[in-house]
């Protein structure tokens, strides 16, 4: 069902702040970016272009917003390369799943595990 870990999210103040540091001050590059709406974009960075696993630099304050108790730590996302089965399976296995998330961006859904903390699951081929 999953693959690898695939992203983890890290909260930030400003994104172009982060992704400067990261960069710049830390040697990562910049893996993937697209805009999600008004001065806000998702932003991938990791060490290399080789790696597969990112952070995932994700505005503070949006988050904040959608889900305030999100903020406190960050966020790990798995990967899979077939998200049907991987949902189809998890409900299967009685795993709380939420609803399949078909974005811009990729498609993804959230799972909780036993003590009902969240992750989330996407399919990156």
């Amino acid at each position: 069902m999953i693959n690898k870990i695939g992203k983890v999210t890290v909260y930030v103040k400003d994104q172009e702040l982060a992704k400067d540091f990261w960069i710049n001050k830390v040697g990562f590059v910049l893996k993937f970016e697209q805009a999600m709406g008004p001065n806000m974009s998702w932003i991938e960075v990791g060490p290399s272009e080789d790696e597969f696993t990112t952070l995932v630099l994700y505005s503070k304050s949006a988050m904040e917003q959608q889900n305030p108790s999100a903020v406190s730590h960050p966020s790990i996302l798995f990967s899979t390369t077939e998200i049907e089965s991987a949902y189809e399976k998890m409900n299967q296995n009685g795993v709380e799943v939420d609803e399949m998330q078909r974005l811009p961006f990729g498609t993804m859904f959230s799972f909780k595990d036993q003590d009902g903390n969240n992750y989330l699951l996407r399919e990156d081929k």
